[in-house]
Parts: C-alpha cells; sequence; structure tokens
C-alpha cells in the first residue's frame, strides 16, 4: 500500500471499443474541428501537407475520376483532389468536422461501416489520419473496396513511429507529451492526450497488408514518409475493371 501522500502510477484507461469508441471519435472530433487544421499545422511542423500532395498524387487516376475522401474532416485531402481534377465527394462521422470543411465539394456525414454509397461507384478513395478511429477497421476495409471499382486505386496516410534510435526518442517525447500539451492550451486536452494512444489501434504493417488483401486490394504497398513519422498505404481493388 502506498505511504500517505505518496503519489502512485495509475494504469491507463482502457482504450474504448465498440459504440462506446464510435461515440467518442464523433464528440472528439467535433470538439477539435474549430482548431484542427492549426494544431495539425503545429504538430507536425507543416509537413502534413507535403505528405497529403504525395497522398493524392499516388492515386494516378485520369482528369475527372471520381474520388472519395473518406474520414474528410476539414478537407485537406479533398481539396487536394479536387485541384488535381479530380471529382470529390467527403464523408466523416463528425456533423462538428463537416461543419468547418469550407470545400466546395459535396460533403455527407456517415459512418465507415455503412457507407452510404452505391457498389463499384469511386475510382479512388483517399482517407488520412483515421484508420485508427475506425470502430471495427475489417468492416471499414470492406466498406472502402465495396464503394471502389475494380481497378481503383486506395491511399490510406497514417501515423507512424520512426525504428532509428534518436529519431524514436524525439518522436516519442513529441507526440506523446509536447502534442498533448499543445492541444491542451489551444483546443481539448483530454482529445489530444487520447489520440496519441489510440495508435495502439493500428495493427502492424503485416497484419494490416493481409487485412486489405481479406478485403478485396491487390498490389498492397506500405512505405513511411518522412523516416517514420506518417506511413502511406497504398493498394488497388481486385479485380477486372
Amino acid at each position: 500500500m502506498a505511504r500517505p501522500g505518496s503519489l502512485r502510477t495509475l494504469p491507463p484507461e482502457p482504450l474504448p471499443t465498440g459504440e462506446e469508441k464510435t461515440a467518442r471519435v464523433r464528440s472528439m472530433f467535433d470538439s477539435i474541428a474549430p482548431r484542427y487544421d492549426l494544431i495539425n499545422r503545429l504538430m507536425t511542423f507543416g509537413l502534413d501537407q507535403s505528405w497529403r500532395r504525395t497522398t493524392v498524387a499516388s492515386l494516378a487516376l485520369p482528369p475527372a475520376a471520381l474520388v472519395l475522401d473518406l474520414a474528410c474532416g476539414t478537407g485537406d485531402l479533398s481539396r487536394l483532389a479536387a485541384r488535381q481534377g479530380y471529382d470529390v465527394i467527403g464523408a466523416d462521422l463528425s456533423a462538428g468536422m463537416l461543419a468547418a470543411n469550407h470545400g466546395a465539394n459535396p460533403v455527407a456525414q456517415a459512418d465507415c461501416s455503412r457507407l452510404p454509397f452505391p457498389d463499384a461507384v469511386f475510382d479512388g478513395l483517399v482517407c488520412g489520419y483515421a484508420l485508427r478511429n475506425f470502430t471495427d477497421l475489417t468492416v471499414a476495409l470492406g466498406e472502402m473496396a465495396r464503394v471502389l471499382r475494380p481497378g481503383g486505386r486506395l491511399a490510406v496516410l497514417e501515423v507512424d513511429a520512426p525504428s532509428i534510435g534518436l529519431l524514436r526518442a524525439g518522436y516519442d517525447v513529441w507526440f506523446h507529451q509536447v502534442v498533448p500539451t499543445i492541444g491542451g492550451l489551444l483546443s481539448d486536452g483530454d482529445a489530444y492526450a487520447y489520440l496519441p494512444r489510440s495508435v495502439a489501434y493500428l495493427p502492424a504493417a503485416a497484419v494490416l497488408r493481409r487485412m486489405l488483401g481479406g478485403a478485396g486490394f491487390s498490389a498492397v504497398g506500405i512505405r513511411p514518409l518522412a523516416g517514420g513519422l506518417s506511413q502511406l498505404v497504398l493498394a488497388t481493388r481486385a479485380g477486372l475493371p
């Protein structure tokens, strides 16, 4: 038993699952939407914009291709895709994020496990920093495959962790200590304390490859960006176009 007045380290709060996770993610993004873009720029030193451009460019689709920006948030990827000449539709769980989305493309509030789109309607799909927020990743990947036409392209931008010693040490301090502090000062401290912990939801690369294959994707590639600060997941919807 700890002595009176002594400090005791409490175990971290368990990460939510199921409907509790869906409700928490929706509420969290509603609350952080007004300053989401600002904090993204600060926490990545503006590098996220370069990574987003790389994500959109990796689709390599012809002009006027129809692209879904899943978990579109405030619309960064959508706007970049539109500048590339694509026709873009955005979808997000959070009404707050959609209210902060000032892009010209149409948007829909939607749960990734039940997308309100027909089968095989999109030529491409982009998704930025959202895999770990999906309640059931297997179901979400299946929905992505369902709405993509055979031969359609998937490009997913997600967080990662560097493997090199000094870079990894700096990353750990920044992501787990500095980012929550910035978030607490400028937005919602609880949300930005939760976001680094949510990385635990991400499967290892080998597992994610298998999950994508099982969902109906082929030619899966996963590559690090900026030494592993983020990662880009690319895949093609299997089947004949």
